[in-house]
């Protein structure tokens, strides 16, 4: 099929398989979406300050301080994301890196207190509604898979002097870190500071709260290794 071979070329994937039946008007409804996400990468390109390949952008897209992020090839950002790469190091996205609708990146919170920035590794699907807090710096593999909803951390308030309001204490900045090969189900929230191995599965509602080893299987509130999948 022709579709699959150019999915192959654009992917550089020799295994990429079209599983799925499709009627004509499905194809032609799918390309016609696809020839208008590539008008509007296009016309967004020149803002960007690096990408490397085609930039598939959907409906009410904003991408501001766009000059501080960089895209490798075939970024697909959906319908109503909203990225602000304002920050230190900036947003990185690497190659085949999809974001899906309504999700928010941000790097800078309080104006005040310029923020490090989010990286995304190859490969890695963000699923819809994500939120993104990279204040103090979030990094995410390649292959990782995630469901909607979810909430990743790299920030908390200060709270510990009760003389001055938690507003006024500032915030604490750590770096949250997710491996490679990830699948982090829907509805997960990890806090800053933490770090997850590579390989590691995230049951759905999950709330991360320590640092997880590789390839663990983790689940509940707070989040505890409930297997590993190195077990036999």
């Amino acid at each position: 099929m022709i579709i699959e071979k150019l999915i192959r070329t654009l992917k550089n994937d020799s295994n990429y398989k079209w599983e799925s039946s499709y009627t004509g008007r499905d194809l032609f409804s799918v390309t016609w979406l696809r020839s208008f996400q590539i008008i509007r990468g296009l016309l967004l390109k020149p803002f960007l300050k690096r990408s490397a390949g085609l930039v598939f952008i959907g409906m009410n897209v904003k991408v501001r301080h766009g000059y501080q992020l960089t895209a490798g090839k075939n970024l697909i950002l959906e319908d109503n994301v909203s990225i602000n790469a304002l920050s230190t190091n900036g947003i990185n996205l690497g190659n085949h890196v999809s974001i899906a609708r309504d999700s928010i990146l941000f790097c800078t919170g309080v104006i005040a207190q310029k923020g490090t920035g989010i990286t995304i590794g190859d490969r890695t699907g963000i699923g819809a509604r994500a939120f993104l807090a990279g204040q103090g710096g979030i990094t995410i593999g390649n292959d990782v898979i995630t469901g909607p909803n979810i909430q990743i951390f790299s920030e908390n308030h200060s709270f510990s002097d009760l003389s001055q309001t938690i507003k006024e204490q500032g915030v604490n900045k750590q770096a949250t870190v997710i491996g490679n090969n990830c699948w982090l189900g829907g509805g997960i929230t990890i806090l800053a500071g933490v770090t997850i191995g590579d390989g590691c599965v995230i049951a759905a509602g999950s709330v991360v709260t320590k640092s997880i080893p590789a390839n663990s299987i983790v689940a509940g509130v707070p989040a505890k290794v409930i297997k590993s999948r190195e077990d036999k």
